[in-house]
C-alpha cells in the first residue's frame, strides 16, 4: 500500500472511533449541567471538562489500534479481531446512551462491565495479530476500569 492510501486509511480509522465519541457526546453535553450535575458523586470524581480530552485521547488510540489490525487483513483471526474491535466501539457509545440518554445507571453499570469484557477481549484478539495494536488499548481499558468503578459508585450514592 502507497504511504497516501496508508495515510488515508489511518485517518479514517481515528475518524470512525471519534464518531462514535462524537455521537455518545451528543447525549452526555445536554445533560452535564442538568440531570448529572444533581447527581450525588464520589469525592474521586474527574471536573466535568476532563472526560472529553481524556476519551479524544482514547479514541484517537483506538483508532490507531484498529488501523494497525486492519494492515494485516490478510492474516488469521483478523475478522474476529475487527468484529470484537466494533463491538466494544458500540458499546462505549451505548454507555452515553444508557447513562446520559436514558438516567439508568444500573443499565450502564452493567454496559461498562461488559464494554470492559469486550476491551478484554479486543486487546488479547489484537495481540494475536499485532502486539503494538494490543498495547494502544492499554489506556482505554484503564479508563473504562476507572469508569466502571466510578459508574458503579454513582449508582450505589443515587438508588
Amino acid at each position: 500500500m502507497h504511504m497516501t492510501q496508508k495515510i488515508r486509511c489511518l485517518v479514517y480509522a481515528i475518524l470512525l472511533s471519534q464518531i462514535a465519541g462524537a455521537i455518545g457526546s451528543i447525549v452526555i453535553i445536554p445533560e452535564i449541567f442538568g440531570w448529572y450535575a444533581n447527581l450525588t458523586k464520589p469525592w474521586f470524581t474527574p471536573p466535568h471538562w476532563v472526560f472529553g480530552p481524556v476519551w479524544f485521547l482514547l479514541y484517537t488510540l483506538m483508532g490507531m489500534a484498529v488501523f494497525l489490525i486492519w494492515e494485516q487483513r490478510g492474516k488469521m483471526y483478523v475478522r474476529t479481531a475487527l468484529i470484537l474491535f466494533m463491538i466494544q466501539l458500540g458499546l462505549n457509545t451505548l454507555w452515553s446512551v444508557f447513562f446520559f440518554g436514558m438516567h439508568d445507571v444500573g443499565l450502564a453499570l452493567m454496559g461498562v462491565i461488559l464494554l470492559w469484557i469486550m476491551i478484554t477481549y479486543t486487546i488479547r484478539a489484537f495481540e494475536k495479530i499485532d502486539r503494538m495494536a494490543a498495547w494502544l488499548l492499554i489506556p482505554c481499558l484503564f479508563w473504562v476500569s476507572f469508569a466502571t468503578l466510578l459508574t458503579y459508585s454513582i449508582w450505589s450514592l443515587n438508588w
